[in-house]
């Protein structure tokens, strides 16, 4: 089988193996992109999955990264893109910004860096609330108290589950101001990176560690729903589109996802443009469109810019 790769991802990834940064400053107008893409031949016998999770990625962000076969199949020595460059979500940068729409979580840390954590998120059915809320408990090694709506799914389950391999809270929980919702561990990690919650937010249990040792209780927590972001890198202009709902679930089912009409988006391109005479390759967005990579991709130009009036969408 030989690969192939698009032209909108070999560009995102040139771009960001060479200049993506990694720190955010506060004091001043940063760049919206930081981590880099990398390049990792696939093993034998070696699901995308597994990749995913040795590299903390989630499952969805993988496949819809490196399309065009079985995630489940991936054949030896066949080059995969690892998803690892983001552009910021639209949204304050204070605190925690969880985006379920490319179901990564954001923590603004109050030395001026920023890291980027793959999560689960919420069922169709029980989707992980919008809004902003904030932090007001931390527990470790937290005990479930099993939430009635989960017991009528489940009879069998107890009404708590104590600490410990069965618990699907994992060893780390951080409490929300929203009644029975956690960011948390997972004792299925798997899950990451996939709507495999019943509204929580679900972190591999290294990084569920590493930002329950640095969050304070108190800290604000926005929660996003952006699947199409746009933002600046040293003057250029990119978009970053993700999967949609149906469309994650068709990868889970078979890996592929059928091409859907986006609208709105010249709009977003012109927010982001903000009046800058910026040109812009309006083909590449498209393509970016159909494909939803989620990478990167830089969509400015030098020649004279068309005008978006005259661009449908």
């Amino acid at each position: 089988m030989s690969f192939s790769v698009s032209k909108a991802a070999v560009r995102a990834f040139r771009a960001a193996a060479l200049v993506f940064p990694l720190a955010w400053t506060p004091d001043a107008r940063a760049d919206d992109v930081l981590g880099q893409l990398r390049i990792q031949p696939a093993g034998e016998n070696q699901p995308l999955a597994d990749i995913a999770l040795a590299n903390g990625l989630g499952f969805v962000e993988m496949a819809a990264a490196n399309p065009g076969f079985d995630p489940w199949a991936v054949p030896p020595g066949w080059p995969l893109v690892l998803p690892a460059a983001h552009i910021l979500p639209a949204a304050e940068r204070k605190g925690i910004v969880i985006n379920v729409g490319d179901m990564r979580l954001y923590w603004f840390r109050p030395d001026g860096t920023v890291a980027s954590f793959a999560i689960g998120i919420g069922i169709e059915g029980a989707e992980t609330p919008l809004g902003a809320t904030k932090v007001v408990a931390k527990a470790h090694r937290p005990t479930w108290w099993v939430p009635p709506s989960i017991r009528r799914e489940r009879p069998d389950l107890p009404a708590s589950v104590p600490p410990g391999p069965d618990n699907p809270l994992g060893e780390h929980a951080l409490r929300l101001g929203w009644t029975s919702y956690l960011i948390h561990g997972t004792n299925q990690p798997y899950g990451i990176g996939r709507r495999t919650s019943h509204g929580c937010i679900r972190m591999y249990p290294e990084d569920v560690a590493r930002l329950f040792a640095e969050v304070p209780v108190g800290t604000r927590v926005t929660v996003v729903d952006q699947p199409i972001k746009l933002g600046w890198l040293k003057g250029e202009l990119y978009l970053e589109a993700h999967p949609t709902k149906h469309q994650a679930d068709q990868i889970e089912e078979t890996g592929r996802m059928t091409p859907l009409r986006t609208q709105g988006v010249v709009r977003l391109v012109a927010d982001a443009l903000n009046g800058r005479p910026t040109a812009i390759d309006w083909a590449l967005v498209a393509q970016a469109l159909d494909e939803r990579t989620g990478l990167p991709v830089r969509i400015t130009l030098d020649p004279t810019p068309r005008p978006i009036e005259e661009v449908e969408g």
